[in-house]
């Protein structure tokens, strides 16, 4: 019986996380609801353990998530999670053999990333950590033009993505529907309605959670909508060494 723990052991993959990041959480989901071998190494962004020399031997880049797999490491969330599906053998409707609805897949985590992803990420930024944790008033107009660029990537993320299907590639939930459901959430994190007016996009938001499960879905998603009481009790100074890099990148 030893033995075979032991080789169980073996077979897991790290997985570098922080949960308030939205990739973290989808690989996490990913590999959870997949029943996939795996061990979670905490990495907290807002403590600059990024910058730590044993991360830095994993991930030369400096962001989670990361994955160490044996001598084996990968960055970047779509990398990792087609790793996982393939390693693993994941069901096909998460990166399925067919032709055009792996293109849909494709499609969508190559525009996800400066698109829903950057613009989410700004809202949260502007609308909760800078102001709440950094201790710096956001204008007005800057905080109304992130809002108006997520508004974008919602309504393209609706009518191109979505159009009249359950799923991006489908009748059946996928890598890109895992991806885009994280990054939608994290301003919503940050107390922004943005399934108000939209009912396409909370049927869907509905029927991946439903696909997901609902105990999993709030499980990993629990770090981050804690954040509007989380921030409260931060230490700023935390963030101090990586400040002007942040407002300099969201204002």
């Amino acid at each position: 019986m030893q033995g075979v723990c032991s080789a169980a052991a073996a077979m897991a993959v790290e997985l570098y996380l922080d949960l308030l990041s939205q990739p973290c959480r989808s690989v996490l989901i990913f590999a959870k609801k997949n029943n996939i071998p795996h061990e979670v190494k905490q990495v907290s962004l807002m403590d600059g353990e990024q910058h730590r020399e044993d991360f830095g031997k994993v991930s030369l880049i400096r962001k989670v998530p990361a994955l160490q797999d044996g001598d084996f490491c990968l960055a970047e969330s779509p990398a990792i999670l087609l790793y996982l599906a393939r390693k693993f053998k994941t069901p096909d409707h998460w990166y399925p053999a067919d032709l055009q609805q792996c293109a849909r897949i494709d499609e969508y985590l190559s525009w996800q990333h400066c698109a829903i992803r950057l613009h989410g990420s700004k809202v949260f930024w502007l609308k909760l950590m800078i102001p709440e944790v950094l201790h710096v008033e956001v204008p007005k107009e800057k905080m109304d033009a992130a809002v108006e660029e997520l508004n974008g990537s919602l309504k393209l993320l609706e009518e191109k993505f979505l159009q009249d299907r359950p799923f991006i590639a489908g009748d059946h939930i996928s890598l890109a529907d895992l991806v885009a459901i994280v990054e939608v959430m994290q301003p919503v994190a940050a107390g922004l309605d943005v399934f108000g007016g939209r009912p396409k996009l909370s049927a869907w938001r509905d029927r991946v959670q439903a696909a997901i499960g609902k105990e999993l879905f709030d499980e990993v998603h629990q770090t981050v909508m804690g954040s509007q009481e989380r921030v409260k009790v931060m230490d700023g100074s935390k963030l101090e060494f990586s400040k002007a890099k942040i407002l300099k990148f969201f204002m």
